[in-house]
């Protein structure tokens, strides 16, 4: 008798414990489904009208615009319950300086002078005032490249010590669409402009000067003019950045052609033998003298995390990233100056939100944290992210992936879904499943040659060995009522990019933009729940 008491008090006290314990709960197909569904076009676009308004004024680093971004995120993602990510801030500091060239400055070569915004763009990375090339020799280097593993090094017995380097972008396989050459027609970082300037540093060079040709480098000059011009912002570091070039910069394709014309060279076969190989020619007696006054201010930016503590492994993360930054006002404009990136990107910034809110409405939190990463200055090379990947808050080895949204689809849905970097890692296949319940498919880069993999937040991550997703709604439009606003907006898409015309526009349809959310959140989840680790293919670069 006693010993069936005993049974029965224990047996209720357990029960009466399991029904305490919300770990013992889990969340049903219907709340994932309630929690997916939450996320919706109406939502998002309310974000992006707020965070690309006018009073926002082009969210710049340091800026009031960033402080009234900071500001709207803590207040979104405290409201849907998430946890400050930085112990009990949702701020990191990244320490940076501005630096700002003087518009009122000549490149001379040849006796010509050349225009800055118009012809050039020139500018220095080392924390000076004054920075300048007088009578620096001109050097044509080809694409830039010191490749051993590709057996390709265009300064090959080349001492560059106080001349200029010109330097065509991106790199030999998109020239000669030779698979077998780097990547083919898919840019490898070493096509990007932050490598060319990098390995000139390197080198020794004194200056450094990028071709700029509209399609290897996979935007228009006016891209160039805007984003290159006012308060650039890089690293505070020990040596001032006096290890980069003293001044570095772009010309436009004309002025390229008439100093190789002037150099007594034929621009068009100089291209041609720059991507058959290793290559490299003086330019003759030309050299190159512009002066740089720079406007130094030293500052301090904010990456924003927030977290939704896991319920069981709160240790190990999902990571959400989008920068939150764009360009700023520009005062030297009549009329419009501001810069105000609705596409590039309050669209990546309100779609964390909204995959916030929607993680912090199942009845039970994900076994995982989900943690909201907001980073600055991305358009002034991915700083915000780099900052935080040497000086993360969650440890690499416990994150489990990365999950990159920048510049969102407003064009409608679509039956694919364009992956940046396909083949890259096993993402590839959750975004695979997440999408066929979509009744979509995956598709590869629509624009291999643009690089894109290595041009967004993501890059960042997967440089300390995270596996990172970059994905959008692809080219593929679901039906003629699509495929016709495609290619109304097509043109001002494209002429926006990086211009005062990134506005709002209501003919815009994020229904695409809502599908793409949903599936990042589908990949999210099931992470969260799993006791894997997607895996770097064997073929990747950053498998090591």
């Amino acid at each position: 008798m006693k010993k069936t008491i005993a049974l029965t008090l224990l047996t209720t006290a357990l029960l009466s414990a399991c029904g305490n314990d919300t770990s013992a709960k889990i969340n049903t197909a219907a709340d994932v489904t309630a929690s997916y569904n939450s996320i919706n076009e109406a939502q998002l676009i309310e974000h992006i009208k707020v965070l690309s308004s006018d009073e926002f004024e082009g969210r710049a680093p340091s800026s009031k615009g960033e402080e009234l971004t900071l500001d709207y995120l803590t207040k979104q993602l405290t409201a849907v319950g998430f946890k400050p990510g930085n112990g009990d801030s949702f701020l990191q500091a990244v320490p940076m300086v501005s630096i700002e060239a003087s518009p009122d400055m000549t490149l001379s070569i040849g006796g010509k002078d050349y225009q800055y915004g118009h012809d050039m763009v020139m500018g220095s990375s080392r924390i000076s005032e004054l920075e300048q090339l007088n009578d620096s020799e001109l050097v044509f280097v080809g694409y830039g490249i010191n490749a051993p593993e590709y057996n390709w090094n265009d300064y090959k017995d080349l001492d560059v010590k106080g001349k200029t380097v010109v330097i065509l972008v991106n790199d030999p396989g998109f020239a000669t669409k030779d698979p077998a050459l780097f990547n083919g027609n898919a840019m490898t970082y070493y096509g990007r402009w932050t490598y060319k300037y990098e390995e000139a540093s390197r080198q020794g060079a004194e200056g450094a000067i990028i071709i700029h040709e509209t399609a290897p480098a996979s935007y228009n000059w006016s891209v160039v003019e805007h984003s290159w011009t006012g308060a650039q912002f890089g690293f505070v570091r020990d040596d001032l950045n006096k290890g980069r070039v003293a001044v570095e910069g772009w010309v436009n394709s004309d002025v390229a052609k008439e100093l190789f014309t002037k150099a007594g060279l034929n621009f068009e076969q100089a291209k041609a033998q720059a991507a058959k190989g290793s290559y490299h020619v003086d330019m003759g007696d030309l050299t190159a003298s512009v002066t740089v006054k720079n406007t130094v201010k030293e500052s301090v930016s904010y990456n924003f995390i927030a977290t939704l503590p896991g319920s069981n492994k709160p240790d190990e993360h999902i990571l959400y990233t989008a920068h939150w930054d764009h360009l700023g006002i520009d005062k030297s404009l009549t009329g419009d100056q501001i810069y105000n990136g609705a596409v590039d990107n309050a669209s990546g910034t309100g779609a964390l939100i909204e995959v916030a809110e929607a993680f912090a409405k199942l009845p039970v939190a994900p076994e995982r944290s989900i943690t909201i990463m907001a980073v600055t200055a991305e358009e002034q090379g991915l700083l915000g992210s780099k900052f935080y990947a040497a000086n993360p808050i969650i440890p690499a080895a416990k994150t489990v992936a990365n999950i990159n949204m920048d510049a969102l689809g407003v064009t409608g849905r679509s039956s694919d879904v364009s992956v940046y970097g396909l083949g890259q890692s096993e993402l590839d296949n959750y975004l695979s499943a997440a999408v066929k319940k979509q009744a979509r498919t995956i598709a590869g880069d629509p624009r291999p040659a643009a690089g894109i993999y290595y041009r967004s937040d993501h890059f960042a991550f997967a440089n300390i060995g995270v596996p990172a997703l970059y994905a959008k709604s692809g080219k593929t439009p679901v039906d003629e009522a699509t495929k016709a606003l495609r290619a109304e907006l097509k043109d001002s898409l494209s002429k926006c990019y990086h211009n005062l015309c990134d506005e709002y526009n209501e003919q815009w349809d994020l229904s695409g933009a809502v599908e793409d959310i949903q599936a990042f959140f589908d990949i999210g989840y099931e992470l969260s729940k799993e006791n894997v680790w997607p895996q770097w293919s064997k073929t990747s670069e950053f498998k090591r």
